[in-house]
């Protein structure tokens, strides 16, 4: 059974940070729904919140590839049911 994820990543700064952000969360489209990113150029960040559905271990797996991102921090927030 699927869960539902909200994950939501700062990226400092981004020009260093999003090239590979970017290329890995290609590698899961087919689990992502929604991505929302915020550009905070003034403030050297961006903030990005991508809502995904799929199996835990891959979410669980794309979460951990975007924390191994130096410069990038990420959460994760799952639903409680299955769908």
């Amino acid at each position: 059974m699927a869960k539902i994820a909200v994950i939501g990543a700062v990226l400092e700064p981004p020009e260093k940070t999003q090239c590979i952000f970017n290329g890995i969360v290609s590698e899961y489209k087919e689990i992502i729904k929604g991505r929302m990113g915020l550009p905070m150029n003034d403030k050297g960040i961006a903030v990005i919140s991508i809502t995904v559905l799929g199996e835990l271990d891959t979410i669980n797996s794309f979460v951990g590839k975007l924390g191994k991102i130096n410069g990038v921090t990420v959460k994760a927030a799952f639903s409680k049911g299955e769908y």
